[in-house]
């Protein structure tokens, strides 16, 4: 049975801790809300601009003189998987969510007997798949959101991604990554960026396609709109992710904070009936040895 003092140490160490993960969960609750307004703003510009390539491609398909980026090597051999998490932890299931699609994407494709490449976005991405698939990382970014994110940020991942497949070394390129719902919501994604993927397009198909006319043509205009889409869609993502990093330690903070409180009242309970135990036990033996005299 643990004495007074070390009841009253456990109470003062489990108050500290509360203080400290209150304080983190206003941190990040003012961050999301910033990081929230960032990502939302950024979707109808991505989503747009996968329609218009959407449109571009279509009217493009089965033509030989189709950009690299829209058609693809032809093969899927060679996969490379970006993997997007914080740098940081006690933000609850985000980074393992993230990293277990991760693992069961990439051990798949292995086992379809594909060679897969992975490019870490994110500390927590790199130490946790290093253990298994520390031969496969062939590049990592870090400390990526300090101090903010911006667009330079996103176009340097999408520089690499882009020389990589100039090089010839992949012909698929995915990349995981959690869109924000809510603070308390999050969903693992999976989106193809290499060859371009038009999911925004597919998932409404149920009227006539408007027909448009392009000046310049259509090569022109995807030679220089697909590697901004890459751009944009690697900035979408890191948006994404923060939204959802600063939601998900705002709930585990705010959780670890209840948890930590209902801890100080048990310990507050047992110690005022190990101290009230104490004082009885004291009263008998002093009662005892009064009638003994």
């Amino acid at each position: 049975m643990p004495s007074l003092k070390d009841l009253k140490i456990r109470i003062n160490s489990t108050k500290n801790t509360q203080k400290i993960t209150s304080a983190m969960k206003m941190v990040s609750a003012a961050k999301l809300r910033r990081a929230q307004e960032q990502a939302e703003a950024a979707r109808p510009y991505a989503e747009r601009m996968e329609k218009v390539l959407g449109a571009l491609a279509a009217s493009m398909a089965g033509k030989d003189n189709a950009p690299a980026l829209l058609g693809g090597t032809g093969r899927d051999q060679v996969q490379l998987v970006v993997v997007m998490t914080s740098d940081r932890g006690l933000c609850g299931a985000f980074n393992s969510s993230i990293t277990r699609q991760a693992r069961k994407t990439i051990r798949d494709l292995k086992a379809s007997g594909k060679t897969v490449k992975i490019i870490t976005v994110g500390r927590k991405a790199k130490d946790q798949l290093r253990r298994e698939f520390s031969n496969d990382i062939v590049a990592s970014f870090e400390e990526i959101a300090r101090p903010r994110i911006t667009f330079e940020t996103a176009e340097k991942i999408a520089i690499q991604i882009r020389n990589m497949f100039a090089a010839g070394e992949f012909d698929v390129c995915t990349i995981i990554y959690n869109k924000f719902k809510s603070a308390i919501a999050q969903i693992v994604t999976v989106q193809q960026l290499i060859p371009f993927a038009n999911a925004v397009a597919n998932e409404n198909n149920a009227g006539p396609a408007a027909l448009y006319e392009y000046e310049p043509d259509e090569e022109s205009i995807l030679a220089d709109l697909l590697p901004r889409n890459i751009a944009m869609q690697v900035y979408r993502a890191l948006l994404e992710n923060s939204a959802s990093e600063h939601g998900a330690r705002m709930t585990a903070m705010d959780n670890a904070t209840r948890n930590a409180g209902d801890m100080i009242n048990k310990l507050t309970i047992n110690y005022n009936r190990t101290r009230q135990a104490n004082i009885t036990k004291e009263l008998i033996e002093i009662i005892s040895g009064a009638e003994a005299v």
